[in-house]
């Protein structure tokens, strides 16, 4: 499938207890390397991984709304879940109807699908392609723990590598605005391959 904009995903396993701090870190970094607008910086904590994010209420709120909407999604019994963040860019396009308008075009995708069903079945969540799981002893949480906070650094060493990547950078429009987001951006959140929130 030759989609013709970068497409990024991130592996991940994830349990009921982190699954809601993980997808807020996880977006708030890849938010914190993509929005070029004057922001204001933040760190998160989770499992001993200090993931950048961004200190901007709309933007706290607009991913903590699509983190409730994927949460909310999966407890009611889903079995697929997908989150994805998606940059455009505006082009100039032109039609035999329209002399020309203008259209958004990605130049870039985050995927988070995602699996899952509770009580400590393993399943498959995929950025983030995430496997909800639930350990069943405190021996396997701790390993569990140490294995899920590996696999942050993990994402934010890929998150890095891309961005400042000569392909990374190559992608990215010329920036015209000083707004906090200069491109159009959008966050869904698909439940069983409906859209939610």
């Amino acid at each position: 499938m030759n989609t013709g904009h970068a497409i990024i995903t991130i592996d991940i396993v994830l349990d009921r207890r982190n699954t809601r701090d993980v997808l807020h870190a996880l977006l708030h970094a890849i938010l914190f390397h993509r929005l070029f607008g004057t922001i204001r910086p933040q760190t998160f904590e989770v499992l001993d991984v200090t993931m950048p994010g961004v200190a901007d209420p709309e933007m706290e709120r607009l991913v903590d709304e699509k983190v409730d909407a994927f949460w909310k999604g999966m407890e009611n019994g889903a079995k697929r879940g997908q989150i994805s963040v998606t940059f455009s860019g505006k082009q100039q396009k032109k039609s035999w109807y329209v002399l020309s308008y203008e259209e958004d075009v990605p130049w870039e995708q985050w995927y988070v699908p995602a699996s899952f069903l509770p009580n400590s079945v393993l399943t498959s969540l995929r950025i983030i392609n995430a496997e909800i799981k639930q350990p069943r002893s405190e021996e396997e949480r701790t390993k569990f723990n140490q294995t899920l906070a590996a696999t942050l650094s993990k994402s934010l060493y890929t998150m890095l590598t891309h961005t400042s990547s000569e392909q990374g950078r190559s992608v990215v429009p010329p920036i015209t605005n000083a707004n906090v987001s200069p491109f159009p951006m959008a966050i869904a959140v698909r439940i069983d391959g409906a859209e939610v929130g």
